[in-house]
């Protein structure tokens, strides 16, 4: 399991875990009284009394007195009973979705268990992030060697189906609970893909998902040129990046490259360690902006200090760098370590956090943005890197990487 009081950064499990509680304990107490006047008032004073000024909660009691009272369903296919816990998880989805955040949703006990599981690494499925992005579900990153990326799903994806259902009024939760499930069955995907004229149907079976964390390796003429790929910034990911460090020291290498192409984020924590090896002591990796409800935080470098000059680096990113990705380029650019190579980055710059409302229900709330240490928005467009190099259809599929060569060449001019 996952440090739970850890603030993280990315879509699936981009959260802090809190206890908490809500409204709806109270709501709950006052089910058996009658819907009177009276009860409102409680509500009411209970609001003033909170500082959330004089709510009148009158036209809700009265909505649900009269579904108790009057509701007939219009099919006669079905007589299930809506129990008081489903008006009330209803209720709050209709004030979540009030304020028309994609990332901020009330979890029901159902979805809530299961995205527990999926920030666990616990679950089963395709192996692809998806974030909401001008109001369609699009694919983050499908991750590395999953049957997402074997069966041709890719970062910058929309998906506007899946099992043949529109995710036009899907949010993200909604869409995560579709595509996962049981190792063997298979999902079905309508794709739109922006250099394809038609929608494709890509059908995925579904997988154990083991998600991968790093690798290393040399390239370039003579093998001079390190390399460091990180898929995600997993609670792992930190030794491991030092694990990789040590080796690339221990080559005699001084051009460094690290590859978050296709990575989604994870823990802040890691990418703070991370840019702790590059930036001194004290130096900002981070700005979290609460936009004025509370004093902005910034999250600074440890001073490891072991890489802060005498090497060349440079950054591969692309349309699937996310979160904590964009955190740590935006930080070694801002701080003149490193250049970014590559395509304009997602732009995932949003903090959540996961709070409790029940044992079994949670809400999921945009708390925060990020922004880089000169200021910048991460949510805004994301990073736009310093060499913009396309990677097309033909060159994946012909093995050629230009973005890597104009790195490789970059470092060498530097």
């Amino acid at each position: 399991m996952y440090d739970m009081s850890k603030r993280i950064t990315t879509i699936a499990f981009i959260l802090i875990l809190i206890g908490g509680a809500y409204v709806v304990g109270y709501v709950r107490g006052t089910e058996n009284f009658s819907i009177q006047a009276a009860s409102a008032n409680l509500i009411n004073r209970e609001s003033t009394e909170n500082g959330l000024g004089e709510i009148d909660f009158a036209p809700f009691w009265k909505t649900w007195a009269v579904l108790n009272e009057k509701f007939v369903p219009s099919s006669t296919s079905t007589d299930e009973l809506v129990t008081d816990d489903k008006k009330i998880w209803g209720a709050i989805e209709g004030l979540t979705n009030s304020f028309g955040d994609p990332y901020t949703t009330f979890l029901p006990p159902q979805e809530s268990k299961a995205f527990e599981e999926n920030i666990s690494g616990n679950f089963e499925g395709v192996g692809i992030e998806v974030s909401m992005r001008d109001g369609v579900i699009t694919v983050i990153s499908p991750l590395k060697g999953m049957p997402a990326e074997v069966a041709g799903i890719k970062a910058g994806d929309k998906i506007v189906g899946i099992d043949g259902e529109s995710t036009g009024q899907m949010n993200i939760d909604d869409a995560i609970a579709k595509i996962r499930g049981p190792k063997g069955t298979s999902v079905s995907f309508t794709i739109i893909r922006d250099d394809v004229g038609e929608p494709l149907e890509i059908s995925v079976k579904r997988d154990t998902i083991d998600i991968p964390t790093i690798n290393t390796r040399l390239v370039g003429e003579n093998e001079n040129v390190f390399v460091i790929e990180l898929y995600n910034f997993s609670g792992a990911s930190a030794n491991l990046f030092k694990d990789a460090l040590r080796e690339f020291a221990e080559s005699g290498r001084t051009k460094l490259i690290i590859d978050l192409r296709g990575n989604p984020g994870g823990f802040l924590e890691a990418a703070t360690d991370i840019a702790s090896w590059f930036l001194p002591q004290g130096k900002t990796v981070v700005i979290e902006d609460f936009a004025g409800k509370e004093e902005n935080k910034a999250y600074r470098s440890k001073g490891y200090g072991v890489f802060e000059s005498g090497y060349d680096i440079a950054v591969l990113v692309n349309g699937g760098s996310a979160s904590a990705s964009e955190i740590l380029a935006g930080a070694l650019r801002d701080h003149g370590k490193a250049i970014l190579v590559g395509e304009q980055t997602f732009g995932k710059g949003s903090v959540q956090e996961l709070i409790h409302i029940t044992p079994e229900t949670s809400l999921k709330v945009t708390v925060a943005r990020w922004l880089t240490p000169n200021g910048v928005s991460i949510s805004a467009e994301g990073l736009a890197p310093d060499y913009e190099i396309p990677l097309t259809q033909e060159d994946f599929d012909a093995g050629r990487d230009p973005q890597l060569d104009k790195a490789i060449e970059v470092l060498f001019e530097m």
